[in-house]
C-alpha cells in the first residue's frame, strides 16, 4: 500500500541510524555530511560501532547495527540496493522506516540522489514525504517434516545449484497443486519489489509494487517453454528438490544464506506478515525511476510526450 503523508509520523524523527559500507569513500563522505546536518538540527545520529568513517567533531553514537531499530526512528541507507536490503533486515518486525541515498549503480530502492540529499532529507523532516509499504517473503527450509531455518526477504528467495556443473531437477507446487517439473540452474521467487532485481535479468516481468504479486522465474531452464509465471501475493509456494547424481543446491534470501537444499527437502515460500516501510521525498515517480534506470525512450529522452496536456504530463 502506498499512502501520501503531509504530516510527520506519530513519532517525530529525532534519532537517525546511518547504514552503509563506509570503506567506500563516496559512502563515507555522504555519511559525514548527513551526520553533520542532522546533528546541527538537534538529531541523535547512530553509526556502526565497527565502522571506519571519521566524523570529526560531529557527535555520533556508535552502536551494534542489530540494535539500531531499538533507538532510531528513521534508518538512512547510503549505498546501493544491497545496502537497502541489509537495512531492511534490521527493521523487520519494527515500525522503523527506511530512506535510501543512492551511492550504488542502479538504485531501484535507494532513490535519493547524493547531490540533493540534504534538501530531500529536510523535506522528510518537515513531514513532506510518501510512505511506501513493501511486502516481504518468508522462506522456510523443511527436512523430514521439521523446519531447519526461516528467513524473510524483501527482494527474492533464490534456489541455485552449488558446487556442481549439473543442473537441478525440482518440482514446484502452488497452494498444494502441482505446477511443473523443472530442469534448470535454479529458481527465483521474487516479490514485486524484487521483480526489478535478479528476476529481471533472468527474463522475469516488471511488477508494480502496489500489485503485491509474486514472480517465479527459472534460472537458465533446460527447455525454452519453461517460462516465468506470476501468482498472487498470498500464494503458498513449495519447491521440492529431486534425486539426481551430484545434486547440490543452496537457498539464499536477499543474498543471505538460508541453508543447503538436499534431495527430499522442501522449500516453502509465502508472504510474510511483516512489511518494510520505505520513505520517498516529494516527486517520487516509480515509472520515471524505471525510465531512468532502464534507459527507456529514444535518445535518452526522459519525460512525458509533448502531445499530452500539461495536466497529464
Amino acid at each position: 500500500m502506498i499512502k501520501d503523508r503531509t504530516t510527520p509520523m506519530p513519532s517525530t524523527f529525532h534519532s537517525f541510524a546511518l547504514v552503509g559500507r563506509d570503506t567506500d569513500i563516496r559512502v563515507a563522505d555522504s555519511m559525514r555530511t548527513l551526520a553533520a546536518h542532522l546533528s546541527s538540527r538537534g538529531g541523535k545520529v547512530l553509526v556502526d560501532e565497527n565502522g571506519t568513517a571519521d566524523f570529526g567533531t560531529t557527535r555520533v553514537t556508535p552502536l551494534d547495527p542489530k540494535t539500531f531499530a531499538d533507538q532510531a526512528n528513521l534508518l538512512i541507507a547510503i549505498g546501493g540496493d544491497g545496502t537497502m536490503l541489509f537495512a531492511s533486515r534490521l527493521v523487520v518486525g519494527r515500525n522503523v522506516p527506511l530512506l535510501g541515498v543512492n551511492r550504488g549503480r542502479l538504485g531501484f530502492l535507494t532513490d535519493v540522489s547524493p547531490d540533493d540529499m540534504l534538501e530531500r532529507l529536510d523535506d522528510v523532516l518537515a513531514g513532506n514525504f510518501t510512505e511506501d509499504r513493501r511486502s516481504l517473503l518468508e522462506a522456510r527450509l523443511m527436512r523430514n517434516g521439521r523446519a531447519l531455518a526461516t528467513l524473510t526477504a524483501l527482494n527474492d528467495v533464490v534456489v541455485q545449484k552449488w558446487e556442481t556443473g549439473r543442473m537441478l531437477d525440482f518440482e514446484t507446487w502452488i497452494d498444494g497443486q502441482y505446477v511443473n517439473t523443472h530442469g534448470a540452474d535454479g529458481l527465483i521467487v521474487a516479490s514485486a519489489t524484487g521483480s526489478t532485481a535478479y528476476a529481471l535479468s533472468c527474463g522475469g516481468p516488471i511488477v508494480q509494487p502496489r500489485l503485491g504479486a509474486v514472480v517465479l522465474v527459472p534460472i537458465s531452464p533446460h527447455t525454452l517453454s519453461d517460462r516465468p509465471i506470476v501468482v498472487p501475493g498470498d500464494a503458498s509456494i513449495e519447491l521440492r528438490l529431486m534425486e539426481r547424481a551430484d545434486t547440490r543446491a543452496q537457498v539464499l534470501c536477499d543474498g543471505t544464506l538460508l541453508g543447503e537444499l538436499e534431495p527430499g527437502d522442501r522449500l516453502q515460500v509465502a508472504g510474510s506478515r511483516d512489511q518494510v516501510t520505505l520513505i520517498h521525498p516529494p516527486g517520487y515517480d516509480y515509472f520515471r525511476l524505471l525510465r531512468s534506470k532502464l534507459h527507456w525512450g529514444r535518445g535518452g529522452y526522459d519525460g512525458p510526450p509533448a502531445s499530452l496536456p500539461p495536466a497529464e504530463r
